[in-house]
């Protein structure tokens, strides 16, 4: 945008508070290269815009805005002569891309001093190198310490991941490995009282109907019902009395696996009159060793397949396999997050899941959605240990103004009022030191509303702390790359 060009005074800059050092050479050759103009209310520039002019206002007011997903949110307002933006970082040239970080309006008839950017990197290089020195490695430095720590932030959670996933992985597989060496064992005695049986005096037919009952003993534990401790208990001492009626030794040891089986009173005496009663000790504990088996390879099934669901959580987490980009459902994004930081969690946070299934897929890079979640869900168990580690932590899903809504709520003390509007700028945290880099939140907030034009922000209260991601449904305003 431009304005109705003015005159230039050397004298009426120089009475700026960002000039008034100079020397009248200096403000002579600013005005010389820049312009007065005289802008009507409206837009000035807009954010994203290549960055062609550096502009300090004479009078008048300003309005300084950013984009925050499709609406724009103001961040400044100005009535104070002197103040600049636009082009403030000429100066460093092309190693940044050159683009206005905000938008700029103005609300009544208002003139700027209007440089060109590269007049203003000149003006700095030539009439201030050393400052132009320092700037440039403040401005780097500051990049490059941001890219260091939030690289050792990601490296951390990273850490902190793979210690869940690998207690998470520990039990199952532990479980397994016990499991199966159990059943080594217990292969081998029914081997051997498979040898004892057949080697006695027992007719052909009656170890067919024996095998013929093994076979049924198989398939009833896989059908076996799910009992209460007070029912379960009720068919030990059942079926251990009938064990002791039939002067089978032990009973009361093959009393609970017979039940976990799902065996009751009426099988027994099924095979009972299957049987010779010469051979019913024996057959009976043939069938337990059956039993014993069969439950077994189910907790070594239960086992690996816990196994393999961590690893199919783990893959959708990291999203290593998948595009960069593409229509993700947050309720896995979130399931493999939460999964992965069960073992952070732990068992005194109760986490409550509000999802709304209903909600569509949307445009996404799910990779980087999922270090938001982690970012997000930390911090909750930060708050809620800092209380005594009790608490809830409910994540909800919901649709909100034309927008997908994910919420994370918290049980823990809340965020100060006088801090909550400092909680997003980076290196900012309330962690001790040596807990927090002050990354997690900064990286957050560019993740959803740089790289995918949707909103985050916090509602809190003590006992209640909502953190909020807004994220569009579609991608008419297409996702893009967070601008350098």
């Amino acid at each position: 945008m431009s304005g109705r060009p003015m005159p230039c005074s050397p004298r009426e800059i120089g009475s700026l508070f960002l000039f008034e050092k100079l020397t009248p050479e200096q403000l002579g050759r600013l005005c010389s290269e820049g312009r007065v103009e005289l802008f009507e209310p409206g837009p000035v520039y807009t954010e994203g815009d290549p960055a062609t002019c550096f502009y300090v206002m004479i009078e008048g007011t300003v309005v300084l805005s950013r984009r925050v997903g499709g609406d724009d949110v103001e961040v400044t307002r100005s009535s104070q002569p002197g103040v600049y933006s636009g082009a403030m970082q000429a100066y460093i040239g092309d190693r940044v891309r050159q683009v206005y970080n905000n938008s700029m309006r103005v609300t009544e008839p208002t003139r700027f001093f209007v440089l060109p950017a590269d007049s203003f990197a000149d003006f700095m290089r030539e009439s201030f190198p050393m400052a132009v020195h320092l700037l440039e490695g403040l401005f780097f430095g500051s990049k490059s310490t941001q890219r260091a720590i939030g690289q050792r932030e990601r490296l951390l959670a990273l850490g902190s991941l793979s210690a869940g996933l690998t207690h998470e992985l520990n039990n199952p597989a532990a479980a397994a490995v016990r499991a199966t060496a159990t059943l080594r064992e217990r292969v081998a005695k029914m081997r051997h009282k498979l040898g004892v049986i057949s080697s006695g005096p027992f007719p052909r037919e009656e170890l067919a109907h024996l095998i013929e009952v093994q076979e049924r003993t198989a398939e009833l534990v896989a059908k076996a019902p799910t009992l209460s401790p007070l029912e379960a208990s009720d068919r030990e001492d059942a079926l251990a009395d009938w064990f002791d009626a039939h002067d089978i030794a032990d009973g009361w040891r093959l009393a609970p696996t017979f039940v976990q089986a799902g065996l009751d009173l009426d099988w027994l005496d099924q095979v009972a009159a299957a049987v010779d009663p010469q051979m019913l000790p024996n057959a009976i504990g043939w069938l337990n060793y059956t039993v014993e088996t069969e439950l077994l390879m189910d907790e070594i099934e239960d086992s690996t397949t816990r196994i393999s669901h961590l690893v199919d959580a783990a893959k959708q987490y990291s999203q290593l396999d998948r595009a960069p980009y593409q229509h993700a459902d947050v309720h896995e994004l979130l399931d493999s997050t939460l999964l992965m930081l069960s073992g952070k969690i732990g068992k005194r946070i109760q986490v409550v899941k509000e999802y709304d299934r209903t909600l569509p897929r949307i445009p996404a890079y799910p990779a980087e959605l999922n270090q938001v979640w982690t970012n997000l869900v930390d911090n909750a168990v930060s708050a809620m240990n800092s209380a005594g580690g009790e608490g809830t932590l409910t994540v909800r899903t919901a649709l909100e103004r034309d927008r997908l809504l994910v919420e994370f709520r918290d049980t823990g003390p809340g965020v100060p009022q006088e801090i909550r509007g400092r909680i997003f700028d980076p290196f900012f945290t309330t962690k001790p030191v040596g807990e927090g880099t002050g990354l997690g939140l900064d990286i957050s907030w560019r993740i959803v509303v740089n790289k995918h034009h949707g909103t985050l922000q916090v509602e809190s209260v003590p006992g209640d702390t909502r953190f909020q991601v807004l994220l569009p449904l579609t991608d008419d305003d297409q996702t893009s790359e967070e601008p350098s």
